[in-house]
């Protein structure tokens, strides 16, 4: 096996064939030179502003999930109707994924990237003038479709331009960002909403999202293996049947639907049942709880390096096992064995992400913008979808309800990993599959 994926994989943004095996060549030397490897300035660089990406992506969209019993009681909803604050902005984001890494084929995809970040920041801003629900629902549909435009191109730009040795520490850093970004956006939306309104915190939040994306701008490297291809319906279908005929692929795309879902619900309604009796947390105390996304930056940095070294096909079952863990312990009627549970379950979440994203990025042979859309439409899909569906299971039985179904999905997530330790590793893939 080659050592260097770059000697192996097509062009980057190289556009599909009809035959599938022509879009397989050689990196030529004008395509960029060697890619960027751990411990370089310009992997540094590059780390940081996927981490600030990250960052702002996760706090914008899900920085309101701790207000939603404040929706509840101020506008009358249920809680699988206040879920659609983040419900709404999650669904229009994954619709968006497979468009947006179209464009991003087009014309580029650092240019891309900036443009999501910017024009998300200034519809979070906005979200503060909301004057009623309905308003509020609108702009976070709108925040989602432009935001789409980092995630569906994220994964595929560190693919191109990173060196595969070192793909698993640079996911792990992205992802980690996530981890932040949703731990700060949360308890800071959580305790400026507590302390004086939820609109103030949309306005400060907003913010925030700006100055990410202003560090995102000035460190991210232009890119060097990028090659435009044109807009073609033909090799959009050609990309489609590609992934899906892969023996892994759907597999992997399923447990990202499922295991975001999972995780999405646990953050959706918890909070419902610690701001009630036994627990009776303020919004401001339920917002702390998210403090425990420090466990996932963990999990997802560290989870990345151990799958580097021993491969994803052996790390993948165990994370998963760890969020069945956490699950089981969150029906508990203590605080701090709920609190346990979370945590175990973040880890576990934050760790089956990191390894099954940067396998998605290394199984795909070309077309690679569009298998990261494809993992991340039915990643963030199953946020929207089980994260309100589950919300039918809470007015069901509330949280044990709740526990039991997403006990079921992570089950099946399970069985999908075990197969998923048959999977035959791509010849053209060097290291640990």
């Amino acid at each position: 096996m080659p050592s260097d994926l770059s000697s192996a994989l097509p062009p980057p943004g190289l556009p599909l064939q009809s035959d599938p095996a022509e879009a397989v060549m050689p990196v030529s030397p004008a395509s960029g030179g060697a890619r960027i490897a751990h411990g370089t300035p310009a992997f540094w660089s590059t780390a940081r502003a996927m981490f600030f990406g990250g960052f702002s992506t996760f706090a914008m969209l899900y920085g309101l999930q701790p207000l939603m019993p404040m929706f509840s009681d101020e506008f009358a909803l249920s809680p699988a109707a206040a879920s659609g604050v983040v419900s709404a902005a999650t669904g229009a984001l994954a619709l968006m994924l497979i468009p947006a890494s179209l464009i991003a084929d087009r014309v580029g995809r650092r240019p891309l990237m900036n443009a999501a970040l910017f024009a998300a920041a200034l519809l979070t801003f906005a979200c503060g003038f909301a004057e009623n629900f309905t308003q509020l629902l609108v702009l976070r549909v709108l925040l989602g479709v432009v935001l789409a435009g980092l995630p569906a191109v994220a994964m595929a730009y560190l693919a191109e331009e990173i060196d595969p040795h070192s793909l698993g520490r640079s996911m792990g850093l992205y992802i980690a960002g996530n981890g932040l970004g949703g731990l700060c956006g949360r308890l800071m939306v959580a305790a400026l909403a507590d302390w004086t309104s939820w609109r103030t915190a949309m306005l400060v939040l907003g913010a925030v999202g700006l100055l990410a994306a202003l560090e995102f701008w000035r460190s991210l490297p232009a890119s060097r293996h990028f090659q435009p291809s044109r807009l073609s319906l033909s090799g959009f279908l050609s990309g489609l049947r590609l992934h899906f005929a892969d023996a892994g692929m759907p597999w992997m795309f399923a447990i990202g639907f499922m295991m975001m879902g999972c995780f999405v619900s646990l953050y959706n309604y918890l909070g419902y049942r610690l701001a009630a009796p036994p627990f009776d947390l303020r919004p401001s105390l339920l917002g702390a709880v998210f403090s425990l996304y420090l466990v996932g930056m963990v999990g997802s940095t560290v989870v990345g390096r151990v799958a580097d070294r021993f491969g994803r096909r052996h790390v993948l079952w165990i994370m998963i096992c760890m969020m069945a863990a956490g699950l089981a312990l969150t029906v508990a009627s203590s605080l701090i064995v709920v609190m346990l549970g979370i945590a175990v379950a973040t880890f576990g979440f934050f760790g089956a992400h990191a390894v099954v994203s940067s396998w998605v990025g290394r199984r795909a042979q070309s077309a690679r913008a569009l298998a990261s859309a494809f993992y991340l439409f039915f990643f963030y899909m199953g946020s929207s979808v089980l994260g309100s569906g589950s919300g039918l299971m809470w007015e069901f039985g509330q949280w044990h309800a709740v526990a039991i179904f997403l006990g079921f999905v992570v089950a099946v997530s399970f069985a999908i990993a075990l197969r998923l330790r048959g999977l035959k590793p791509l010849a053209v893939n060097a290291g640990k599959p």
